[in-house]
């Protein structure tokens, strides 16, 4: 997916050639600047999540740094953020994917004062002002419950799971597995650790089936990272059939993607469970700007139809993730069908 080009590189372009500290997007607040470190762009579902984030910007909600990417490096979040704070930021937006890693971090942060907004993932321990996340517990049991009850309550499925040392990868794993042992017991799965890497789950998933060539269905933990490759080994396999076919794999993901739509749309995959990049956006700048105000929140329902909850660290505001299928795909609501058309 093609990123379109914002004021964020302009600003990046002044930034290097005039050696300023900063460039500032949007107008200014009273409590100064945010510094926003993007975890990677591998991936459909966090390029959309920045594409979302550059319109907030553009839209004058926030004032902020130009953007960081750290690649799926925590060592390149530490020295990021470390960076846009030397640069003036009062405020972090990250998303840690090594949720255990960054505490040290999130310390020193606490120490200068400087409010952090965790997007997507929860750091293990370091005080956060606001965790902006969906329930990634819900998301195995949603899709555990899915595929078992499409099943039959019987069969081979294979999980491709994310990367484990994250909180995100944890939460969907153990649940899907707690699930599957309790309410359908007689469905084997085979775990696939895959570090959120497609290359990595096409590699487990394809020594998977020389071994076993009945599995009845995929759990793909992050469409964005592993729908490609699985569609493309299960086609060079022959074994790639419509919805309603027989010997059709049934296929559920995570991520909500226009390209998950896509394929739930022409029957190569049944469901997936939307992570709302557009929200996470703008709540991820609504609780930046509200951490410089100075703004304080309680665990309970908030006006946006999602539940504020108490964390060791701090709090997270835990959004809606839809369940598509072939009777919603189509549903305007869904932020994968509000997406801009990229031009080619």
């Amino acid at each position: 997916m093609r990123l379109r080009t914002t004021g964020a590189a302009a600003c990046a372009v002044l930034l290097a050639a005039a050696a300023l500290a900063g460039c500032n997007r949007g107008s200014d607040t009273a409590g100064g600047q945010v510094g926003i470190d993007m975890p990677r762009t591998d991936t459909d579902f966090w390029n959309s999540y920045q594409q979302y984030v550059e319109k907030g910007l553009d839209n004058g909600e926030v004032s902020a740094l130009p953007l960081s990417n750290s690649q799926n490096d925590i060592s390149k979040v530490v020295s990021n953020v470390q960076a846009l704070t030397d640069q003036g930021a009062k405020a972090i937006v990250m998303a840690p994917q090594d949720t255990g890693a960054i505490a040290a971090e999130l310390e020193r942060l606490a120490e200068k004062k400087i409010p952090v907004v965790s997007v997507d993932t929860r750091p293990d321990k370091g005080k956060v002002y606001m965790v902006v996340r969906a329930d990634n517990r819900a998301y195995g049991e949603k899709s555990c419950e899915y595929l078992g009850k499409r099943l039959g309550g019987k069969g081979r499925v294979a999980e491709l799971q994310g990367d484990l040392s994250s909180i995100n990868g944890r939460d969907r794993s153990e649940a899907f597995a707690s699930c599957m042992k309790k309410k359908f017991p007689k469905i084997t799965v085979h775990e696939l650790a895959t570090d959120w890497k497609g290359e990595v789950a096409s590699a487990k998933l394809q020594s998977l089936l020389a071994q076993h060539k009945d599995i009845d269905g995929i759990y793909m933990q992050a469409g964005g990272a592993f729908l490609q490759p699985t569609l493309a080994l299960l086609e060079q396999k022959k074994l790639l059939k419509p919805a309603g076919a027989d010997g059709h794999i049934t296929i559920i993901s995570n991520d909500g993607i226009p390209d998950e739509l896509t394929a739930i749309r022409a029957g190569k995959i049944d469901a997936t469970l939307s992570q709302p990049a557009d929200l996470y956006a703008k709540y991820a700048l609504f609780y930046a700007k509200a951490g410089l105000d100075g703004k304080t929140f309680e665990p309970g329902p908030t006006d946006h139809g999602s539940t504020i909850v108490k964390i060791e660290n701090g709090l997270e505001d835990q959004l809606p993730a839809p369940l598509v299928t072939k009777d919603n795909v189509d549903d305007k609501k869904l932020w994968a069908n509000q997406l801009e058309k990229k031009k080619p």
